[in-house]
């Protein structure tokens, strides 16, 4: 095997990508095509599809990496939690490895963006890497010198549900999250949730995230508003990720992300929150924006093979 070739795929809800790195992470090919969400067993054929197009046409066998929505439990080898309703409850990285004939590597997608944005991305560096996804859904990912830290239960980094901290009177108990439960991160920071802040607010209307960003930037009160009250439940939430794990850095991805005016306030106001005298964790835009998490992916393999 040509060990310095990585292939990484993205499987989404909507589309698969796939990307093929060389030795020093630059893109050798790559493809987009949709996902075939509904037919579990034409999302490992399209994989497989993808894998042998880019090894036929660069001539080379590659590690393979996985990044997907959703999680492995490490008590069953299943898929869970993935919005891909098809492949909960399937042990998926073994019918790829079958499928490929070769070991493959799976992580959560929100690991493999942090991952990507630690290896050569904005937190290139950083020892301790914490990885937000701020777009339909809220998540997270830890990594520790350059590889994914998943945890015990395969959960680590799982930031959007837990509750919002520090909450005033009138954010709880919180409005109800998918997962059951209710004041989740995720139903206060997703793109949707600043979005539906804005049209319940008084004189607010019906917009999305990068709408109420656009009226804040002309000045509009009532987006303002809104994105200020983002801007504090957002620097909450990143404040208890301090408080826990003390990242180098923290990176943020995904839409909502996009917004150039929350990183000044960030950086500024974490100190509010942290259990510190100072606050020096820089909070950054991801370098790789959406390419993150297909890179990240490939660099489910180490640099060094043998490590």
């Amino acid at each position: 095997m040509q060990t310095q070739l990585r292939i990484g795929v993205d499987l989404g809800g909507t589309k698969t990508e796939l990307i093929a790195l060389g030795a020093q992470g630059e893109v050798l090919h790559q493809q987009r095509v949709p996902t075939p969400a509904h037919d579990y067993d034409a999302i490992v054929r399209c994989v497989v599809e993808l894998v042998d197009a880019a090894e036929r046409q660069l001539r080379a066998r590659a590690s393979i990496g996985i990044g997907t929505p959703g999680s492995l439990s490490p008590a069953t080898q299943q898929l869970r939690n993935s919005n891909t309703l098809v492949l909960n409850g399937r042990p998926f990285q073994r019918d790829l490895e079958a499928a490929l004939r070769r070991e493959t590597r799976l992580a959560n997608d929100a690991n493999c963006f942090a991952l990507s944005e630690a290896v050569d991305g904005a937190g290139r560096g950083a020892r301790v890497l914490f990885g937000v996804i701020l777009g339909t859904g809220t998540g997270g990912g830890v990594v520790i010198d350059r590889r994914v830290w998943s945890g015990r239960n395969g959960v680590a980094g799982e930031w959007g549900h837990n509750p919002l901290p520090w909450p005033s009177s009138d954010e709880l108990p919180g409005p109800a999250c998918y997962c059951g439960k209710a004041g989740c991160i995720e139903t206060f920071l997703s793109g949707p949730a600043l979005a539906r802040d804005y049209a319940l607010a008084p004189g607010g209307a019906d917009a999305d995230a990068r709408e109420v960003a656009e009226r804040a930037g002309r000045g509009e009160p009532q987006a303002l508003a809104a994105l200020e009250r983002y801007t504090d439940r957002l620097t909450r939430a990143l404040a208890g990720v301090v408080n826990v794990l003390d990242p180098d850095a923290i990176v943020l991805g995904g839409g909502v992300s996009g917004i150039a005016a929350l990183y000044p306030e960030l950086g500024s106001r974490l100190g509010r929150y942290v259990f510190s005298d100072r606050v020096d964790t820089p909070v950054l835009p991801a370098l790789h924006g959406a390419a993150s998490g297909v890179r990240g992916a490939a660099w489910l393999w180490p640099q060094n093979p043998a490590s």
